[in-house]
């Protein structure tokens, strides 16, 4: 034992303890939304990883960018002191965006990328700054690469310029490198990263098949991956927003497989946050649907009512059943 510590104080750094001292108190990110938070942790009252990667993947509009503002916002909200860098692939995020998303602008550094090189360099930068940091002095901190999939290379734009037709086969190997660069020091610094990513059709699958692009590196680096699909939600005529599907294809915290609907809005109200508990509350048997309405309480309420007052109709005891449903029908080790 006493060769053990001799090993850990001559290494000298804050990152190598003995197991024994590990702590392994899982801490997450709540992303606004307590089904998803549900979905991606077990808990309603979890969210995504505090120090991994989660990649957040669909189709083109399926809301993928709309959905990590609407993250980011959460987060900001829920830690005052805390702020966020954002990794620009597609020159998506404007002054007019973030104001109508309600996101305090002073906090969020706007970081255009265009190569993957371009990228790595300045995240590897920015984690390197925040851990010369004394303890006391770091404060909560997000990542988020809006997308992966529109990421060039070096080779590939200097071929370009030089009018080769050459497909860049680096790129894979590069995207490979960066996160593996990228990982570890997340996790010693307690930084969560957002990766948005493309899905494309896999051609001659026997059934349909999304696969992700940009080859296999944020696969084994992501902690978590939620393939997004979605639907409009309309007011009348008026598109207010988004009903998304969301799918755990990868999860280290939850089942994988699993399948929710998220209410996504286009404003300052962004996820929503009690969307969903009531299918998750009839799946657990809490409350039957009876021709569009629950009973609750004895009374048979539609939907539309509970979710106009849901501090009404989710009280403390209601959510506390809720979360063990929760933890029953997405964590590991329950059927």
């Amino acid at each position: 034992m006493d060769f053990l510590k001799e090993i850990v104080k001559e290494i000298g750094d804050e990152f190598t303890q003995i197991a024994s001292d590990i702590d392994e108190t899982e801490k997450f990110i709540d992303t606004g939304s307590y089904i998803f938070n549900g979905l991606v942790s077990g808990s309603i009252y979890g969210g995504m990883s505090n120090n991994k990667i989660t990649a957040i993947a669909g189709e083109s509009s399926t809301g993928k960018t709309f959905f990590s503002i609407a993250v980011v916002k959460n987060f900001l909200d829920s830690n005052p002191d805390g702020y966020c860098l954002y990794f620009d692939t597609e020159a998506a995020i404007t002054k007019g965006l973030l104001e109508s998303r309600g996101i305090d602008q002073s906090r969020l550094v706007v970081i255009n990328v265009v190569t993957i090189e371009e990228f790595r360099s300045k995240a590897l930068k920015a984690v390197d700054i925040y851990l010369k940091k004394d303890l006391s002095e770091r404060k909560p901190c997000m990542f988020v690469l809006d997308s992966l999939g529109m990421l060039s290379t070096e080779k590939e734009i200097k071929d370009t310029l030089d009018e080769k037709q050459v497909r860049d086969m680096t790129k894979s190997q590069l995207v490979k490198g960066a996160f593996r660069m990228l990982t570890l020091k997340l996790g010693q610094a307690n930084i969560p990263l957002i990766v948005t990513n493309h899905t494309y059709d896999v051609i001659g699958s026997y059934v349909p098949t999304k696969e992700m692009g940009g080859g296999s590196g944020l696969k084994y680096a992501a902690s978590t991956i939620i393939y997004l699909s979605k639907k409009k939600e309309k007011d009348k005529t008026e598109v207010v927003g988004n009903i998304i599907k969301a799918k755990t294809v990868k999860s280290r915290l939850s089942k994988e497989n699993q399948q929710v609907d998220v209410r996504l809005y286009y404003d300052e109200r962004g996820l929503d946050r009690y969307y969903g508990l009531l299918e998750l509350g009839e799946l657990g048997g809490l409350w039957k649907n009876v021709a569009g309405r629950y009973e609750m309480d004895g009374k048979k309420v539609y939907a539309k009512e509970i979710y106009k007052n849901p501090e009404k109709y989710f009280t403390d005891d209601i959510m506390n059943k809720l979360d063990e449903i929760s933890k029953n029908t997405f964590s590991y080790g329950t059927t």
